[in-house]
């Protein structure tokens, strides 16, 4: 792939109706899509993060753009390019794709020092212009003073970094990154993300990441694409998918929820909290009002009317705290509520409190299907 060849204009990376399944074996047949019909742009200097649970096809799709596994149906470009469509026979292989990749496995040479792994791909670069590429990686990811050393010498969040800053080198228009900070503790996996997104942005790189970890996309993403069962549910922005989740997998992928089941009256529901607005549902239909349990406003007051509102439990979980609630509503009916308070807020088990909600973490689906 030539500089000739690309579009300065295009998308990064564009894949149109994209589908492909692995067969069980011989003779088995073929399996369900692992990807099914999957369309997606990556703009310049953008972060796409594909999220979704294990085995719903998001490593897939990126070894699809990578050229790691051969596309069977749909189309890939990059910049402009076509470097995979069956229906026209073309293939281009992915040594030919120019993308920088990470995955989980930083596979960093170990014969090579630090400063020689991401000097590595620089090979048509002068010595001294190899050099001084690779030592202003290794400054920007804070590892300036490890350069003589080798691999195994290194913490594994010092190797993921150098991973990164190797597959930076040549100054990929495209960064395809597989679960990449999976194998680092927590406490370690917040420093080398936070190093390695200002790092991809000052690199004009676009960037395609995998993760399973709701958090993850929400910090790395410009937009994140969530898939289920090898098709992408909701694409947009962190905001978007996290205050407005399209459906009920949505919503709870981003983390717990309250559930409270209701009927729409006059264009809302009544629930122990309040009225809840409910556009777009039919008059009398059942449905499920959902609440994030940082929704969940709490004021103590001193005493409550019988049936009133109190406190179960309390519990500190580091960030914020855990109280476990017990409300009522208008027929006595007894709900058991979490919510989340930032910072250290433990009322005693039996604490009177009143309750309100922030409507933008507040969301009404149709009543699920009971189970048969």
């Amino acid at each position: 792939m030539s500089a000739a060849e690309l579009q300065p204009n295009a998308q990064m990376l564009e894949m149109s109706h994209v589908s492909h399944r692995y067969r069980d074996g011989p003779g088995r047949g073929a399996a369900a899509a692992a990807v099914d019909d999957v369309s997606l742009e990556v703009g310049p200097d953008e972060v796409l993060c594909l999220l979704g649970p294990s085995g719903c096809g998001k490593s897939t799709l990126l070894r699809l753009a990578a050229g790691l596994e051969r596309l069977q149906e749909g189309r890939i470009r990059l910049r402009g390019l076509t470097v995979a469509d069956p229906a026209s026979g073309i293939w281009l292989p992915a040594e030919r794709r120019k993308v920088g990749l990470v995955f989980q496995d930083s596979a960093l040479f170990p014969h090579l020092n630090v400063l020689g792994n991401v000097a590595f791909g620089l090979d048509r670069l002068k010595p001294a212009e190899r050099e001084r590429r690779a030592r202003a990686l290794l400054e920007q990811l804070h590892l300036a003073e490890y350069a003589r050393v080798f691999p195994h010498q290194l913490s594994g969040g010092q190797q993921q970094r150098v991973a990164l800053a190797r597959a930076l080198a040549p100054a990929p228009p495209l960064m395809l990154m597989d679960e990449p900070f999976a194998s680092l503790d927590t406490s370690l996996r917040s420093q080398v993300r936070d190093d390695v997104l200002h790092t991809l942005k000052a690199s004009g790189s676009a960037t395609v990441l995998v993760t399973h970890d709701p958090e993850e996309a929400l910090f790395m993403a410009d937009r994140i694409a969530l898939m289920q069962a090898g098709r992408i549910v909701q694409i947009g922005t962190p905001e978007q998918l996290y205050c407005k989740p399209v459906n009920r997998f949505v919503a709870r992928f981003f983390g717990e929820l309250n559930e409270l089941p209701g009927r729409v009256e006059g264009g809302a529901v009544r629930t122990p909290l309040g009225p809840v607005a409910a556009p777009g549902h039919p008059e009398g239909a059942s449905v499920s009002v959902l609440l994030r349990p940082e929704a969940v406003r709490i004021v103590r007051i001193r005493e409550a009317a019988a049936g009133g509102s109190h406190v179960l439990a309390s519990r500190l979980l580091g960030r914020y705290s855990l109280i476990h609630l017990c409300v009522h509503d208008e027929d006595g009916r007894e709900y058991h509520l979490h919510a989340h308070v930032p910072g250290v807020q433990l009322p005693a088990p039996g604490q009177c409190v009143e309750l309100a909600l922030d409507e933008s973490q507040v969301f009404v689906f149709p009543a699920e299907a009971a189970a048969v």
